[in-house]
């Protein structure tokens, strides 16, 4: 069956886009059929896959508005080996045009299914804001992952997003669970985030990943050449990360 999961925290900067690519370019290399969706204006994932969004004639936008069909949209990531919905600018405009729109919230989960059988896998990058957008990830999925870094303000930024998703859950999409948190940026000779870090262990237990993402500027300079870290430094920790948080991933699935 395939698993939909959304990757999203309304903070920035917090590794959303990086673990996208790069989780979506180790479970292809575990023999996974993946889909990864970008659904944030800003395209990175999509520059990050190695597809140029400027020079795109049809992305999400056209989607979720209806003119076009997943198929009609859906792009090849050589660099990863998996496929790509692809986004730019033009999807800055779409929450006010999904407004008039019957089922808004609905969009990309109806989208998806038509092509849903052909992936074990679709990952949603979501925007970093409660938007509209991002509710519709939610809805699509039937999990979140949620990647944060292990500093002070982002304990107070995971009580809102958890608020979201339970309400997400009881009007839109009841089956949807937190997948888990992943620990990413992560340097273990920093005290709060090591003191951070025990705190989600204390709290959320099985759903903190026991995968952690190193600080790794392979995984920070992948991304302008157009690559997931993988093929730009196999060896680099930030990659070799990745591979084991898929493993996690798929062991999860086998015994769960």
């Amino acid at each position: 069956m395939t698993k939909i999961l959304a990757i999203t925290n309304q903070k920035g900067g917090v590794g959303k886009t990086t673990t996208g690519v790069n989780l979506a370019a180790s479970l292809a290399v575990a023999h996974q059929r993946v889909l990864l969706v970008d659904i944030d204006p800003q395209g990175n994932a999509t520059m990050g896959s190695g597809v140029d969004k400027r020079m795109l004639a049809a992305t999400v936008y056209h989607v979720l508005l209806g003119g076009k069909r997943i198929g009609e949209v859906r792009q090849r990531s050589e660099n990863g080996g998996y496929d790509l919905i692809p986004a730019n600018r033009d999807l800055a405009g779409a929450e006010v045009e999904m407004v008039e729109l019957e089922r808004r919230e609905k969009r990309l989960k109806e989208a998806l299914a038509e092509t849903a059988h052909d992936y074990d896998f679709i990952l949603i990058d979501c925007p970093p804001a409660l938007n509209l957008l991002t509710v519709n990830g939610l809805t699509a999925a039937h999990a979140v992952m949620i990647p944060m870094q292990c500093e002070y303000y982002a304990l107070e930024g995971l009580s809102d997003l958890v608020q979201t998703i339970k309400k997400v859950r009881a009007h839109l999409n009841p089956g949807l669970e937190i997948e888990g948190l992943l620990r990413t940026m992560y340097d273990p000779r920093n005290t709060l985030a090591r003191q951070v870090s025990a705190q989600l262990l204390e709290h959320f237990g099985d759903k903190v990943y026991r995968t952690v993402i190193p600080r790794n500027v392979r995984l920070a300079e992948a991304p302008s050449f157009g690559v997931p870290a993988l093929k730009f430094d196999k060896d680099s920790k930030g990659a070799q990360a990745y591979l084991a948080l898929a493993g996690e991933m798929l062991n999860r699935a086998a015994t769960g």
